[in-house]
């Protein structure tokens, strides 16, 4: 029997990671000049170099002097804060008071929430990133929002309930059994449904009792596949205040690790302020590490070491965290990981960025065996850049004597705008859409 599913062929430069160029280096790179990236239906079909071309049943799309990448994978971000990014703002805690929690209140109204959701969605695709595990608010109308147009669109998206019963305003805050009988709820209607995931999502240790804590790591244990999202460490006074709170624990990771949080499918935003016990910790539990330069250099959070973390063997990926964060592109993420590592004498290089991005950030996600790559029956999610969106960038692009130089000065320079076209399971979103930021001024097939 024939399989039914349209075939489509991208004319293009081809650029993944096969692998982590952490271990294998350059080997672990593919790219194909004016190669051919092939889709059946939703997935991809396979990678033909430029003079191997597809046979007359497969509908040609030309997009010969852009780039062809997977879409991009956000493991940390806040949906209700593009109302705040880019607010005149303090260190973390009262960034919290005086921006972050009115922005969450207004989640409460299921209208808003809806819009909210919708736009938010709609930002991250037209900046490239197509999966996201995503912070919401403690409503569940805003849950349901995000899952719903995740679902619309056949898109990636992992999310829960942000859960809070103590030291936050009474408009956010929850009661404990009650956030436990709505996490239930939530995770029977959404877990798996379509392409979506449902996260546990204490917001930090300071926000919920160790009594709420425990019953995450209940609801853990009890859901096979449910994701656990938090904060860690990010600020020294937030540091300082947890220590405070829980003064039997070790550190701040021992608080999450005595309510059993840590494990596999387990992403701690920062990390910042770690010493070796608590990174053995987590390489020994599987958990990884968002690591969101951005918006630790907005809110002068700190600098964290990826170097010590990875050598301690954690898994880490580059997010966004908008809006303490100042853009959505994860190319502008990773443009200020390379200056935070550079602060403190590391180098982070084009490929090891990249990977972080895409086939790196799915396996935070525990979904790099269908995401963040070009390898045959993975996921069609994979978005077209141009090489250059001014003069700039092109004179730039164009001087580079290798292919690493290539892409990095790529990388440092191109932003949104550069981006022409975006493909979710196969599908091109229109990104002319109400509510994008990019168009389809640099050009279509």
């Amino acid at each position: 029997m024939t399989d039914p599913s349209p075939l489509d062929a991208y004319r293009g430069d081809i650029l993944d990671l096969r692998g982590d160029p952490a271990v294998s280096g350059d080997a672990a790179v593919r790219f194909v000049p004016d190669g051919w990236l092939l889709v059946r239906g939703q997935r991809i079909a396979g990678v033909l170099d430029a003079d191997a071309e597809p046979d007359p049943r497969w509908r040609r799309h030309d997009w010969r002097g852009h780039l062809l990448l997977p879409g991009f994978i956000d493991t940390h971000v806040h949906a209700p804060q593009l109302d705040v990014i880019a607010s005149y703002g303090t260190e973390l805690l009262d960034w919290l008071q005086r921006h972050t929690f009115p922005a969450e209140a207004r989640w409460a109204d299921p209208a808003h929430a809806r819009r909210s959701a919708r736009r938010f969605v709609r930002e991250l695709l037209a900046h490239g990133t197509t999966c996201a595990m995503v912070f919401p608010t403690v409503h569940r109308a805003g849950v349901d929002a995000l899952f719903e147009v995740a679902c619309e669109l056949d898109m990636a998206l992992i999310s829960g309930r942000v859960l809070m019963d103590r030291h936050c305003p009474d408009a956010l805050r929850d009661d404990t059994d009650a956030a436990e009988r709505d996490s239930v709820e939530l995770i029977e209607r959404w877990h798996g449904r379509g392409r979506c995931g449902y996260a546990l999502t204490p917001r930090f240790a300071a926000t919920s009792s160790a009594a709420q804590l425990q019953s995450c790591g209940a609801l853990l244990r009890a859901f096979e596949g449910v994701h656990l999202q938090t904060h860690l460490a990010e600020n020294r006074a937030e540091v300082d205040w947890v220590r405070a709170l829980f003064p039997d624990a070790r550190s701040y990771l021992d608080v999450y690790a005595r309510a059993g949080l840590l494990g596999p499918r387990s992403v701690f935003a920062h990390a910042i302020w770690l010493d070796a016990d608590d990174r053995a910790a987590l390489a020994a539990s599987g958990s990884a590490v968002a690591f969101s330069p951005s918006s630790n250099l907005f809110l002068g959070s700190g600098l964290f070491d990826w170097a010590q973390t990875a050598a301690a063997g954690v898994p880490v990926a580059i997010a966004s965290d908008v809006g303490a964060g100042t853009s959505l592109c994860q190319l502008r993420s990773a443009a200020d990981a390379y200056k935070v590592l550079a602060l403190q004498g590391q180098r982070l290089d084009a490929w090891r960025a990249l990977h972080a991005i895409t086939r790196g950030a799915a396996r935070t996600l525990r979904r790099d065996a269908e995401l963040g790559h070009f390898e045959t029956g993975a996921w069609a999610d994979f978005c077209v850049w141009a090489w250059s969106a001014d003069a700039l960038q092109r004179h730039r692009v164009e001087l580079a004597r290798s292919l690493h130089e290539r892409v990095f000065a790529w990388l440092t320079l191109a932003d949104a705008r550069n981006l022409a076209a975006v493909h979710v399971a196969g599908r091109r979103v229109p990104l002319g859409a109400d509510g994008f930021a990019g168009s389809d001024a640099l050009g279509a097939p």
